[in-house]
């Protein structure tokens, strides 16, 4: 992964994309380890409000957003204000 080839964009502006349902990784690990960070993410936005950059991609380009996590479900990750990323199209999440 290289970070400044994701595109930065604002939590508010994820709600207009088109995530198409195809996983973006390729190997069991590198799920296992964003699951992992995915609940590391959720408990320090729950605790400490803390912000976590997520790298993840729609139909088109990689994105970047700097957010806090409320959230995750089995196939979604929940921002502020209900906007939602599937878990699928998270490529890393860094604390």
């Amino acid at each position: 992964m290289v970070a400044n080839s994701y595109r930065t964009i604002e939590k508010e502006e994820i709600e207009n994309l088109k995530f198409p349902s195809a996983e973006v990784l390729t190997d069991a690990s590198s799920i296992n380890e964003r699951d992992s960070e995915l609940k590391r993410a959720m408990a320090l936005g729950n605790l400490e409000h803390g912000k976590i950059k997520i790298y993840f991609e729609d139909d088109s380009t990689c994105y970047m957003v700097e957010t806090t996590v409320w959230g995750v479900t089995d196939k979604r990750v929940i921002l502020k204000q209900g906007v939602v990323i599937p878990i699928q199209r998270i490529h890393a999440i860094k604390i």
